[in-house]
């Protein structure tokens, strides 16, 4: 299951203001401060599960979002917050949130 708030649709809805509309992915991207959710403008696959709210589609890995769910995209002022059931994070260690991402 993936819930979107109000508040996020709206924020959605406004980005796509005179532009065509685009999937939205939603996926797990490793950064410097860990293993996050995160959304890109993307394709579906046929590997993926797809939710229209109000005329958007997101997407999502069908195994990946097995293992988050319920995933909910908010919006949280300065930024979208997605949740989910997965334990995400870790990071570097150079940039003081723990971790080892920097190393090869």
């Amino acid at each position: 299951m993936i819930t979107i708030t109000k508040k996020a649709q709206e924020q959605v809805k406004a980005y796509f203001e005179g532009k065509d509309l685009q999937p939205v992915r939603i996926f797990v991207n490793q950064g410097c401060g860990g293993a996050q959710l995160a959304m890109a403008l993307d394709t579906a696959k046929e590997t993926d599960t797809v939710v229209t709210c109000d005329g958007i589609d997101y997407i999502m890995e069908t195994s990946l979002l097995k293992e988050a769910r319920p995933v909910e995209v908010d919006f949280a002022g300065t930024g979208f917050a997605l949740k989910s059931s997965l334990e995400l994070g870790g990071g570097c260690s150079s940039c003081g949130s723990g971790g080892s991402c920097c190393d090869s």
